[in-house]
C-alpha cells in the first residue's frame, strides 16, 4: 500500500483524526527524525575522537562540534556540556552491550548455560582488546571506561540509571537459573546482580594486580571467572 493510500485508510479507520492532526503528526515525526540524526552525529563524532586518539587522551566539545559538521549552538541544544555527552555515549554502550548479550544468551537451551554464557560474554566485552584497542563492534574506548568508573563513584544515581538494561537482563537470567534449581534459591538476587556484575567488570584488572599481565595466559580468564562465580552461587 502506498503512503497516501495508507493515510487514507488511517483516516477512514479513525474518523476522529482530522487532516489537521495528521499534518501535525507528520511534521512532528519529521522533526523527531532530524533531531535524532543530529544527535547521532554528535555521538558518532565523540566516539571517533576517542577511538582515534591515544588511550586516555581527552577531547574538547569544540572538536566534537567540528567533527560532526554541526554548530556549537546546536550542540548545547542537545547537551548541557561534555559530561552529558559522555553519559549519553555510556548509556548507548550499555544498551548495545545488553542487546548483544541477549542474543548470545538466547542461543543456550538451558538456564545454567544461559547464566554461563552471560558471565563469559560480558567478561569479554569488559576486557580491553590486545594492545588497548577498543572492541570493534561496540562503542568502548579507554576514556569511556574511565568515565564509567567516575560515574560509579561520583554520580551513583546516573550510573544506576545507565545500567538498568544490563541489570534487568542479568536479573532475568538469574531468575531463570533459580527457577530451574541450578543456583541456591535463598540468595538475594538484587544483591547478587550487583556483586557479580561488579566482579565481571573489574576483573579486567585482576591479571595486573596478580602480577600475571606480562606472562602468556594458558587458560581462558573468562572461564576461570565463571568457575569462581559458579561455586559462589551454585549448588
Amino acid at each position: 500500500m502506498t503512503e497516501p493510500a495508507a493515510e487514507a485508510e488511517s483516516s477512514k479507520a479513525d474518523p476522529a483524526v482530522s487532516r489537521r492532526e495528521l499534518a501535525v503528526a507528520r511534521s512532528l515525526d519529521s522533526a523527531r527524525a532530524r533531531a535524532e540524526n543530529r544527535l547521532q552525529r554528535f555521538l558518532d563524532a565523540a566516539l571517533e575522537l576517542m577511538n582515534e586518539g591515544e588511550p586516555h587522551k581527552d577531547f574538547t566539545v569544540q572538536e566534537v562540534v567540528e567533527r560532526s559538521g554541526q554548530s556549537l549552538r546546536l550542540f548545547y541544544q542537545y547537551f548541557s556540556g561534555k559530561h552529558e555527552l559522555l553519559l549519553a555515549l555510556f548509556e548507548e554502550t550499555v544498551r548495545s552491550s545488553t542487546e548483544f548479550l541477549r542474543h548470545k544468551v538466547a542461543d543456550e537451551v538451558d538456564a545454567l548455560g544461559r547464566l554461563h554464557r552471560f558471565v563469559v560474554e560480558y567478561y569479554r566485552l569488559c576486557r580491553p582488546a590486545p594492545g588497548g584497542d577498543p572492541i570493534e563492534w561496540t562503542p568502548t574506548a579507554p576514556m569511556l571506561v574511565d568515565f564509567a568508573q567516575q560515574l560509579l563513584t561520583r554520580h551513583p544515581t546516573e550510573a544506576a540509571q545507565a545500567f538498568v538494561p544490563l541489570v534487568s537482563l542479568f536479573s532475568e537470567v538469574l531468575d531463570d537459573a533459580a527457577a530451574a534449581g541450578v543456583i541456591r534459591p535463598e540468595l538475594r538476587r538484587g544483591t547478587i546482580v550487583g556483586m557479580v556484575l561488579e566482579a565481571i567488570m573489574f576483573n579486567t584488572f585482576s591479571a595486573t594486580i596478580g602480577g600475571t599481565s606480562i606472562r602468556a595466559e594458558t587458560a581462558d580468564p573468562a572461564e576461570e571467572l565463571w568457575d569462581l562465580i559458579l561455586h559462589g552461587v551454585g549448588k
